[in-house]
């Protein structure tokens, strides 16, 4: 199958690798040349054969509205353009309906594996019509883990990126809890190696998972992570997921608090966003604020 992604960055570079070891196409565009497979978006529709389909992997908001626009004007009737990026669901619902105005389909799909996708594989959540879905299926699959799961058709257009917002808000919160009992580990005298206490997790705890695996690697790096600033970033679906919440009347304190630790984190050093902001480099390789 032959495919056209837009957007080549941390996880877009890797993607175009995994899909290619699966033995499809991909045909890559980014701003930055030395990324890019062509120089423009319509070069890379041109080297397409129809029925086309575009997977689209910018930041969400005016990058994915810019691109989508442009795309509108240079696909045809039959083609497929799939948004990999974070966008709001809401954003979702009116791609797809200015872009069925023109003939052109829409798949929406949330995607979670940050910097370890290219070995392990993306969780994918997708949103849209069947025979949308079915179009893109063989690049789902050469992205998804080995294995009977790893991947969803959520519900209709919209589904997918409400999906991943909401993994994300639980993401917050496992984060959350696992900084909080990092913290209060090295406050007392009496545990005298934080760091061994988290490894001894690893294995027959109900609290083991990914996420502690990555922690143990942060804090291998550096034991009591003080080369980091105690301060974390939010990527906006934390809070997307808590307006969610609040549009349908669902109470979600745990992730609500740990969206509001973030904002926290920005006013004080704060040991916990230490924690916070190791996990969110060691899966997603986002930036962290070292110490001066």
């Amino acid at each position: 199958m032959e495919l056209g992604l837009v957007g080549l960055g941390k996880m877009g570079g890797n993607m175009r690798e995994r899909i290619r070891r699966a033995g499809h196409t991909v045909i890559g565009y980014d701003r930055n040349p030395d990324l890019a497979d062509v120089h423009s978006l319509e070069e890379l529709v041109g080297k397409l054969k129809g029925p086309r389909v575009v997977w689209v992997m910018v930041p969400a908001g005016a990058a994915t509205q810019s691109t989508i626009d442009e795309l509108a004007d240079l696909l045809s009737p039959g083609d497929i353009v799939v948004d990999g990026g974070n966008s709001r669901w809401t954003d979702d619902e009116k791609h797809a309906e200015e872009l069925a105005a023109k003939g052109i389909g829409f798949v929406d799909c949330g995607v979670s594996g940050g910097v370890w996708g290219l070995e392990n594989g993306y969780a994918l959540m997708y949103g849209g019509d069947a025979e949308h879905v079915a179009r893109v299926q063989p690049i789902f699959d050469a992205l998804k883990p080995e294995g009977e799961f790893g991947s969803v058709h959520a519900g209709k257009v919209g589904a997918g990126h409400f999906a991943k917002m909401v993994h994300n808000g639980i993401e917050y919160a496992m984060m959350q809890a696992y900084a909080e009992g990092w913290e209060l580990l090295e406050k007392v005298d009496s545990v005298t190696d934080v760091r061994e206490v988290f490894r001894s997790w690893q294995e027959g705890t109900v609290i083991r998972s990914w996420l502690l695996d990555l922690a143990v690697n942060a804090l291998d790096e550096d034991e009591h992570l003080d080369q980091l600033r105690g301060f974390a970033q939010d990527s906006g679906e934390g809070r997307w997921t808590v307006e969610a919440a609040i549009d349908n009347a669902v109470p979600l304190p745990a992730i609500t608090a740990s969206l509001f630790a973030r904002f926290a984190s920005r006013q004080d050093d704060s040991p916990q966003m230490k924690m916070i902001a190791a996990l969110r480099n060691q899966f997603g390789g986002h930036a962290v604020e070292s110490k001066k």
